[in-house]
């Protein structure tokens, strides 16, 4: 991945939190892999999601066992640290978009937390 791919800045496709959560637990349901620190991710986060830091994400890509080209919602705080996550995921093959507004937009619509040891951590 090129160093620019990782700015926090630009467009990548996007998810609302109010259709993310109407799919989960459907068949169609993609995967959520939630790219905050630990500490963030201990406040909560969307139910079913992966924690992989977005610091380990290009190393551990290859270890998580996604099917190939399936639909990926990164997730962050604020809908930053995703972008880059997003791109190193659609430059592997993945559908992937982040979730609009992050974390932070997913709390203000009210909808349901995981709790700190809901969260699957994936092992490296």
């Amino acid at each position: 991945m090129r160093w620019l791919d990782w700015l926090p800045f630009g467009r990548v496709p996007e998810v609302a939190p109010e259709e993310l959560a109407a799919r989960l637990g459907r068949p169609d349901a993609p995967v959520v892999i939630d790219v905050r620190t630990t500490a963030e991710v201990a406040r909560g986060t969307v139910p079913g999601a992966r924690h992989v830091p977005v610091h380990e994400l290009a190393a551990r890509l290859d270890t998580l066992g996604l099917p190939e080209g399936c639909e990926v919602v990164a997730v962050c705080e604020s809908a930053h640290r995703s972008i880059p996550a997003v791109r190193l995921l659609r430059e592997r093959g993945f559908r992937a978009a982040q979730l609009a507004g992050g974390m932070s937009a997913w709390r203000r619509a009210g909808l349901p937390l995981a709790r700190p040891e809901e969260p699957r951590r994936l092992s490296p």
